[in-house]
């Protein structure tokens, strides 16, 4: 496996680089992260993998061979600018930035290096994350095969057109978010209701996990899933009820589709520069 570099060493960064070590898929001396000199916790974090860290930008790309992009959208023009005379067609850069088009990043690399963004989320840090990718123009199909082999490291991967990445940052880059969120209040209503709170946190986390897996192995319709723990006037009947008449199927849906318009948003944003 080729060395893997990250401009910016934040929580994705941390997460791909833990996933890509957990698989065996490289070695700790392998991986090198830079990041800003006053962010304590993300140098720290890579220390302690057993990595490099800099403060340098191009010391990164001159000691990979695969450059993983994971700063903020408004930071990439001044990184890609930083690193541009230092890439070359050798190099092949994998961006996590949000929003940020291929289009923008080849232009701001000015054509010197194979661009690919990808799209993981932060379970990739146990081997359960849902990535996926679009090739940028100058890819080759070894360059597929390696971005393949990194992201199904990390958990499923998935070849997409551009135009639905907006969509799919908002609905599984953003979504262990709302996920947690589910299980903290399922977790807050086993402690209203009389359970110690380490057991409701335990109980939930595991009834999320396993309805999860069972949609996955059974291929089941969720709703069918749904109707088959369901019982005439039972206590699932019962709550489901109130979180029909609550909104929640529409809240969800509605935080996916405001998600995926600040996502398109940010690129609109990233094409004006």
């Amino acid at each position: 496996m080729a060395r893997i570099g990250f401009l910016g060493a934040g929580k994705m960064a941390q997460a791909m680089a833990n996933g890509f070590l957990n698989a065996g898929l490289v070695k700790a001396d392998s991986l090198i992260a830079s990041c800003a000199p006053l962010d304590k916790i993300s140098s720290e974090a890579f220390e302690k993998f057993g990595s490099r860290v800099t403060f340098d930008n191009a010391e990164v790309v001159e000691n990979s061979k695969v450059v993983i992009l994971a700063v903020k959208p408004n930071t990439v023009p001044i990184v890609l600018d930083n690193i541009k005379q230092y890439v070359s067609k050798e190099h092949l850069l994998l961006s996590v930035a949000m929003g940020v088009t291929l289009q923008a990043l080849e232009k701001g690399l000015e054509n010197k290096c194979k661009v690919v963004r990808v799209m993981p989320n932060t379970p990739s840090l146990v081997q359960k994350g849902a990535s996926v990718f679009v090739p940028g123009t100058s890819t080759t199909q070894n360059d597929i095969d390696l971005v393949i082999r990194l992201l199904q490291s990390l958990g499923t991967c998935d070849e997409v057109p551009e135009y639905l990445l907006d969509a799919i940052t908002a609905l599984s880059g953003s979504g262990p978010a709302y996920v947690y969120m589910i299980i903290e209040a399922m977790a807050d209503g086993g402690v209203r209701m009389g359970l110690p709170r380490d057991l409701a946190n335990k109980l939930a986390s595991q009834t999320v996990l396993g309805a999860a897996e069972m949609v996955i192995q059974t291929k089941e319709h969720p709703g069918k899933l749904k109707d088959d723990v369901t019982s005439p006037a039972g206590s699932t009947a019962e709550g489901l009820h109130v979180l029909e008449t609550s909104g929640i199927r529409g809240t969800i849906m509605k935080a996916v589709e405001m998600a995926t318009r600040r996502c398109k948003e940010t690129s609109a944003k990233t094409s004006e520069k």
